[in-house]
């Protein structure tokens, strides 16, 4: 499996007011995207996210989201490597995801780039 990179998940009150910050310090524009009444912008490696408290105590379990090759391929590893699948995989705006608690306990979201879904 091929992991190309993380994701800090930063879970906050004013995504508005939280922008333009991560913005220039990430010298990039926020994509932005809605997800299970969740707004979200992804921003470099940071993934803000606000919205309902219900909806952000669920994403706050989520410890990093790391961007892999193949998302099919890192289900399968997981699997062989005693990880617990907890959901997916699926189709996201931003391409397929799953997410998995290692054996250690810490969850994470592995994503991949492919066709948005």
């Amino acid at each position: 499996m091929e992991i190309l990179g993380t994701t800090l998940r930063v879970c906050v009150d004013d995504l508005e007011a939280s922008v333009p910050f991560y913005e220039r310090l990430a010298g990039v524009r926020a994509l932005r995207f809605e997800r299970g009444g969740v707004s979200v912008a992804a921003v470099g490696c940071f993934l803000l996210m606000s919205g309902p408290e219900a909806e952000l105590d669920v994403l706050r379990k989520v410890a990093a989201t790391i961007a892999v090759k193949d998302v099919d391929e890192a289900h399968r590893v997981l699997g062989e490597l005693g990880a617990h699948i907890l959901a997916g995989p699926v189709g996201t705006p931003a391409g397929r995801n799953l997410i998995a608690m290692h054996p250690d306990g810490v969850v994470y979201e592995y994503v991949d780039r492919g066709t948005a879904q």
